[in-house]
């Protein structure tokens, strides 16, 4: 028989909360249903001022002394599209196979975790536990789209404020091997727009100075900036891939017609940089490129992330000693690492607040926004076991 904790899981799956028209209503109206069946409290904040049901639901198990900070569980509802032809089975059917591998956009990202932390919570509960601290869980929308209007917004409103967090919990990835893996940090997004403007004129003449030829000097440096950051990533025994300065060219736009050299050419770099980078000199360097790349080259922020805060794992501090108690208890080895991409993390970080990224999903292949993303019944149900170890050690944490 299915255990109950699986058969929510895949309940949330079916919801299709995919952009770029995400059932938010359906997630919402999931979520206040499992609130009132925890008997959590649970309230709502609207972020949007548009016709978006941008909405937050919040949850809170209370704790034995509202005074102390708080424990923020985070974790966001909206996944991104999928290519229908290339899934084995319908991405949003959550479709078990005889191995136990449930199939479903979100199953790693992140619907595994929201639901992982409520039945850790039921587990709790149903034990008569009560901690010090309160338990808010947060499930937040547009994370996907890089969370500027979900959680960005959010954790600026007194709404949040008022939560009194000290700590967070949100995504991280699943390690493949035998271990858990926690992120302390995360590399700065920056999508970047470099424009370049020269002469144009016929198709069929040698116009000089033109658009292509500056913007192909400048893509030319750009991607061997790549290559050397490949090389020292690929050649370092110690390095993981959020301690390396990744560069991408993800767009080339301009142009009116076959026949016409045009004036203005731009192209979009995803560039991703470690928090051990000065990111005032790393935009210098840009700026350098431009220049040598010809009079009429520029560049523009489409995102710009300049948080380099990280969360102590120092064996000393507070919070990470007790979510590595938690961790011990399951005779599970950890690993630590800065983040490869960008969550929701990096806002708490940057307003000053710890928090660790972390799925916990091992013996696991990386699977999130791939085809056929899946997530073995096995390692969910564990994910739970996880949580219940770790939330005790975390909201029971003495004052200081």
């Amino acid at each position: 028989m299915e255990p109950f904790a699986v058969t929510k899981f895949r309940e949330y799956i079916r919801i299709k909360t995919v952009h770029p028209d995400p059932d938010y209503d359906g997630a919402i109206a999931f979520l206040d249903k499992y609130a009132e069946e925890l008997g959590l409290e649970c309230r709502h904040v609207k972020v949007s001022k548009d016709d978006v049901n941008r909405t937050i639901v919040i949850m809170t198990w209370k704790g034995r002394n509202p005074n102390l900070k708080s424990i923020l569980l985070n974790s966001h509802t909206d996944v991104v599209p999928v290519y229908e032809d290339q899934w084995k089975c319908d991405a949003f059917a959550a479709i078990k196979d005889e191995n136990g591998d449930i199939y479903g956009r979100g199953t790693q990202d992140m619907k595994c975790v929201g639901i992982q932390y409520l039945e850790a919570i039921r587990r709790l509960k149903k034990e008569g536990k009560q901690f010090e601290r309160d338990i808010h869980l947060t499930f937040v929308p547009e994370e996907e789209l890089g969370g500027e209007y979900g959680a960005a917004v959010f954790f600026k409103t007194k709404e949040f404020s008022d939560l009194n967090i000290g700590m967070a919990l949100d995504e991280g990835l699943a390690n493949e091997g035998n271990k858990y893996t926690a992120y302390y940090g995360e590399r700065s997004p920056w999508w970047i727009r470099f424009k370049s403007e020269g002469n144009p004129g016929h198709g069929s003449r040698f116009i000089e100075n033109t658009a292509a030829e500056k913007l192909m000097k400048l893509i030319d440096t750009l991607l061997n900036f790549r290559e050397e950051e490949k090389v020292k990533f690929q050649q370092s025994v110690k390095c993981n891939l959020g301690d390396a300065t990744t560069v991408n060219l993800t767009k080339i736009e301009g142009g009116l017609a076959y026949n016409i050299v045009p004036a203005e050419l731009s192209a979009c770099f995803d560039i991703r940089i470690p928090p051990t980078v000065d990111l005032k000199e790393f935009e210098g360097q840009l700026t350098k490129w431009c220049e040598s790349a010809g009079q009429g080259v520029s560049f523009e922020f489409v995102q710009k992330t300049s948080n380099t805060n990280v969360t102590s794992t120092d064996a000393n501090d507070p919070w990470w000693k007790a979510f590595t108690d938690g961790i011990k208890k399951l005779n599970i080895e950890l690993t630590t690492e800065v983040f490869s991409g960008a969550t929701d993390s990096r806002f708490l970080r940057a307003a000053g607040y710890p928090a660790i990224g972390f799925s916990p999903m091992r013996n696991t292949p990386i699977r999130l926004h791939d085809h056929n993303e899946f997530l073995n019944e096995t390692n969910f149900m564990e994910g739970i076991d996880a949580y219940y170890a770790i939330l005790p050690c975390l909201a029971d944490v003495p004052s200081f």
